[in-house]
């Protein structure tokens, strides 16, 4: 259709034809689409369109179209709200219900409730969840949490130890160890409640990156600040998960209209404060088994600095290139400083400082 309106193959048609084209066929069109068409329309100061933004648009890729799009489409919103639309069966409302809360803005939500297919779904959660909490502990070491006060707490090929830090794989392995049925409980909660949302919304690839690098960072923190312990639990990553979306909340309060915010707020941050209380009591309990001592608290801190910093860049930043945001460029290369910095600390700052570190298991 839009070849009719222009007949020299420009690439371009000028904003008048493209309303005009809207209205004829906009019953044609997904409502919420349509919104977003129009503010196009509207974001346009040089009067006309180009071809493959609206096929841009119409596919739900990433461009530039998209975004001139979202920035004025707070302008137009002359339709109901999605919160109001009546009728809908229970997954559609299921994916009103994530739209509402993790994204700010009510054309975003519209957007991503018009989009979403559940294809893919939120595998990586799901998968790490059951792979890393039950299938090993339960079918391999034949429990389901690792006690520290068990005589083999030490001794499986997974958790970070000071002593066998040259073996690269523990510095993520150690997320598939709990310290007891409350470390795994409250990680198993978090992980699902909040990250399976933000994973149906962001995709897998940047909540994976924001998880496995809260990971990361928590054990390479521990090694850095707290050199003499081991690491286990995934709190690392969930951390960063969780703190990210909490800061998100906290940057976007007025535009998100997720229920009972607060309190789900204060019940986040009060489950991990206890979390990371009880942590920070274990690791400075005497050991059922010295000289090893208790897993280490720091990878919670590890997690929740990669949440405030990359976590809220990529969770900002829906449906948008990373590549074109200086903040995300800024805090990865901080990240990046960091991890450089951890690993050439455990080259050589363990052999320069005279610590006791406990046995190998």
């Amino acid at each position: 259709l839009l070849s009719q309106f222009d007949p020299d193959n420009t690439g371009y048609i000028s904003t008048e034809k493209f309303r005009s084209l809207l209205q004829r066929h906009g019953s044609e069109l997904d409502p919420h689409k349509l919104e977003v068409l129009l503010a196009l329309a509207d974001s346009n100061s040089e009067g006309r369109i180009c071809y493959q933004d609206f096929v841009n648009l119409m596919s739900n890729k990433r461009s530039n179209s998209f975004r001139q799009a979202i920035l004025q489409g707070n302008r137009r919103l002359c339709s109901k709200a999605l919160l109001e639309e009546t009728g809908l069966s229970l997954s559609q409302r299921l994916i009103r219900h994530v739209a509402y809360e993790t994204l700010p803005r009510e054309i975003d939500r519209k957007w991503y409730y018009d989009s979403y297919t559940c294809c893919p779904p939120p595998w990586f959660m799901i998968t790490i969840t059951i792979v890393a909490f039950f299938l090993y502990n339960g079918v391999m070491l034949d429990r389901f949490v690792l006690q520290v006060t068990h005589p083999l707490y030490l001794k499986n090929a997974l958790l970070y130890h000071p002593q066998l830090r040259a073996q690269a794989w523990r510095y993520l392995t150690y997320i598939f160890m709990h310290a007891g049925i409350e470390h795994l409980g409250l990680n198993v909660v978090l992980q699902l409640l909040v990250g399976i949302p933000l994973e149906m919304v962001h995709g897998a690839a940047r909540i994976s990156f924001v998880y496995v690098a809260g990971v990361v960072a928590g054990s390479l923190a521990v090694s850095v600040a707290d050199m003499t312990a081991p690491v286990v639990g995934s709190s690392g990553g969930v951390y960063a998960l969780v703190s990210a979306h909490l800061a998100n909340i906290v940057m976007n309060w007025s535009g998100m209209k997720c229920q009972f915010k607060l309190l789900r707020m204060a019940v986040a941050l009060i489950c991990m404060s206890f979390e990371f209380g009880r942590a920070v009591w274990l690791r400075f309990h005497p050991s059922a088994y010295p000289p090893c001592p208790h897993p280490s608290f720091m990878a919670h801190l590890g997690g929740v600095m990669v949440g405030i910093t990359l976590g809220v860049i990529i969770l900002r930043n829906y449906e948008q290139r990373l590549q074109d945001q200086t903040l995300w460029w800024i805090f990865l290369s901080i990240y990046v400083i960091f991890v450089l910095f951890a690993i050439f600390w455990n080259i050589f700052a363990y052999s320069l400082l005279d610590l006791k570190l406990p046995p190998p298991p």
